[in-house]
């Protein structure tokens, strides 16, 4: 799957609206930045914790989807994401790594840091390998 083909999939529905921009995915590492917008900002004008789930789980299954590639599609079954830090603009980096890839489930980490390479939030996904 191209950079191109990642953007044109995630650039509608939920995850669209934060904007993710993906520099590098692979079955191995997935990247990705996103500009802060006060659309994503909860009522008291930091970023909502829903936008780090979703960026949490959106890289992940990409990496995830990619690795198991032609043997069928993954979902979702499990987000824990954690807030680190309050920001409210900028540019955020996530980069997602697998912890474990077995034959039925994947375990993926996600790292999200701000222009200052501080650690923002932290999530990990478990996924489930659907064989075709």
């Amino acid at each position: 799957m191209s950079l191109a083909e990642i953007a044109r999939v995630t650039e509608v529905g939920f995850a669209g609206n934060i904007g993710l921009q993906f520099t590098e995915a692979t079955g191995d590492r997935v990247r990705a930045n996103w500009v802060v917008e006060p659309t994503i900002h909860q009522s008291h004008g930091i970023v909502h914790g829903g936008a780090y789930c979703t960026a949490v789980e959106t890289l992940a299954s990409i990496g995830a989807s990619i690795f198991f590639g032609a043997h069928g599609r993954v979902v979702g079954v499990n987000n824990n994401t954690d807030f680190l830090q309050a920001s409210t603009d900028g540019t955020h980096f996530g980069e997602a790594t697998p912890l474990h890839r077995g034959r039925s489930q994947q375990l993926w980490q996600v790292l999200i840091r701000n222009n200052q390479h501080t650690l923002i939030a932290r999530g990990q996904v478990r996924l489930q390998n659907l064989t075709r």
